[in-house]
């Protein structure tokens, strides 16, 4: 039963996700042909916070589905340091669950004003991100109560991927779509993988994936911060190996973000690394094997956000409002 509006919200998100395909599909077929059109040499994406992290996966997802480079923009380079940047030919990405933080909008302007072809994924289309893309493509999650963005986080991800499907012409990908929504209300009707005893007493731990499974390992350890009062940090399992893991040799535990995709047999051999070292792991992953590579990042998180927010109201924390924390962060 759910107790809290982070998980009423989050277990909304199969009927928001298959809605919101249907209602963008026309919208993505227009963004594919302008792109296709345009033919941009890199891709920029812009957001903050959850919504940068969903930059990350947009960036694994564009540069190996369209082989085109993509980096994450620095909002205060126009909001504080009002600089300009050369974006002819660039296609960028903004990213915001409100449209309406001020950084946002400025490196928004910028980017519009340099000459790229920009596109807006925002929950709130009358918000004024939208004044100034070429493009808007709805995140379509309805209103979000709760200060931890779930249900908005996990649209933000299908949007990327079904922009990034229609613009590759990738058929495989935008059937396997369809198939999301079912994949994402298995894993709500699955047991909990990371439970409050799994990590008793814990204070610190990291989250390690691989490529697209990183991408949401970094949302994963930002909910743990802001929901359940844990110091939690994200590495690449690969990454982690350069240094970071001489931390296991002191007790550490670590929660495995696992996608079954082509990075799994490395990120798996790195996982016995650290098994071998002597850290305690929680495995996070999916059950079906047969959902597809792309869209498995999106599976395994919607059971994460469940348990974190079981998590954190045992350790006696309300995951809906975090102290110190707003729905909507205006920053400069």
């Amino acid at each position: 039963m759910s107790t809290t509006l982070m998980e009423q919200e989050a277990k909304q998100t199969p009927q928001v996700i298959e809605q919101q395909l249907v209602k963008n599909q026309a919208i993505a077929k227009s963004i594919a042909d302008k792109l296709n059109a345009l033919e941009p040499t890199n891709v920029m994406i812009i957001g903050r916070g959850s919504s940068d992290h969903a930059g990350v996966f947009g960036k694994y997802l564009i540069e190996i589905e369209a082989g085109i480079p993509v980096s994450s923009a620095a909002p205060s380079v126009s909001s504080v340091y009002n600089k300009q940047l050369k974006l002819s030919k660039s296609f960028v990405i903004v990213i915001s669950q409100s449209g309406r933080s001020p950084d946002i909008l400025a490196q928004a302007q910028m980017a519009k004003d340099a000459g790229a072809y920009c596109v807006a994924l925002v929950n709130d289309e009358s918000s004024p991100l939208g004044e100034i893309v070429d493009d808007v493509m709805p995140l379509s999650a309805g209103a979000e109560i709760s200060v931890a963005a779930t249900k908005s986080y996990l649209a933000t991800l299908s949007a990327l991927l079904q922009l990034t499907a229609y613009w590759t012409n990738n058929q495989t990908l935008i059937g396997a779509l369809d198939t999301l929504p079912n994949a994402l209300q298995n894993m709500i009707d699955s047991s909990p993988q990371l439970t409050a005893e799994s990590i008793e007493n814990v204070k610190n731990l990291v989250v390690l994936g691989r490529g697209l499974g990183f991408a949401v390992s970094k949302e994963m350890a930002l909910k743990l911060k802001e929901v359940a009062s844990i110091h939690a940090e994200s590495f690449s399992s690969a990454e982690f190996l350069h240094g970071p893991v001489t931390l296991v040799e002191q007790g550490l535990a670590i929660v495995n973000c696992q996608v079954n995709d082509e990075s799994l047999l490395s990120h798996q051999e790195q996982i016995t690394e650290v098994k071998h070292r002597g850290a305690d792991i929680v495995d996070i992953k999916q059950l079906d094997d047969k959902v597809h590579p792309r869209i498995a990042p999106l599976v395994v998180l919607q059971r994460f956000y469940l348990d974190v927010a079981s998590v954190a109201v045992y350790r006696g924390f309300n995951p809906d409002e975090p102290k110190g924390l707003k729905k909507v962060t205006r920053t400069l």
